[in-house]
């Protein structure tokens, strides 16, 4: 588990094969995701999207970031996410889309990273997004620098932790206008990672499982 190019193959021989997909996204899906199909339907109209989970060697481990939201007004405030974003125009493709986002958010070189492969895409309703988790690794730890305007934090998840059960469990978590709930999430140093990320992570998570 510990060599990182060894794990990079057979992540990426295992990506090129049916994916599990929406029931391994269920895994860490709100109430109201699993009560109504139509949360998981794709109208014509949603905005391509692509995010980037970068693996790369740190302490003796793999390490993989996501990034905390600056507080504002409005339903992601403060939220923890890949990096990534929309697809722009001049996009070739969704992996540029994910690697011209992660340069922009957190400073992520694209000449320094190499693609495994891309996970199933998730719609997110209350934006209107499908995004398409991409999978890379590079062989060394990258100089990160976050964008104030976009990552109030960047956080360094390791395998070690992300692959413990015991960092996966139900947490009550204040939602936009106040309203609270308990949902599923992931419990790493602190943070809770949860809603459309922790879906995608589930995923990835349910793969990583099969491989190491």
């Amino acid at each position: 588990m510990k060599d990182l190019k060894i794990l990079a193959g057979k992540l990426q021989e295992r990506l090129e094969k049916p994916l599990p997909g929406l029931e391994a996204q269920l895994l860490m899906a709100t109430k109201k995701r699993l009560k109504f199909p139509f949360m998981t339907a794709v109208p014509s109209r949603a905005k391509p999207s692509g995010v980037l989970i970068l693996l790369y060697p740190f302490k003796e481990d793999i390490f993989f970031i996501l990034m905390r939201r600056p507080d504002y007004t409005g339903v992601h405030s403060g939220q923890i996410s890949l990096p990534g974003g929309k697809a722009e125009k001049n996009d070739r493709d969704i992996i540029e889309t994910a690697l011209r986002e992660a340069h922009e958010e957190v400073g992520i070189l694209p000449s320094e990273v190499s693609i495994i492969g891309l996970l199933t895409p998730l719609y997110i309703p209350p934006s209107n997004y499908i995004v398409t988790p991409v999978v890379a690794w590079a062989d060394h730890r990258p100089e990160f620098s976050g964008d104030p305007r976009e990552v109030d934090e960047i956080l360094e998840i390791s395998f070690t932790d992300f692959v413990d059960d015991r960092n996966v469990l139900k947490k009550r978590i204040k939602l936009f206008m106040g309203i609270s709930a308990n949902f599923p999430c992931f419990f790493i140093g602190g943070n809770i990672i949860w809603g459309a990320t922790a879906m995608m992570l589930s995923e990835f998570r349910v793969i990583l499982k099969e491989v190491i």
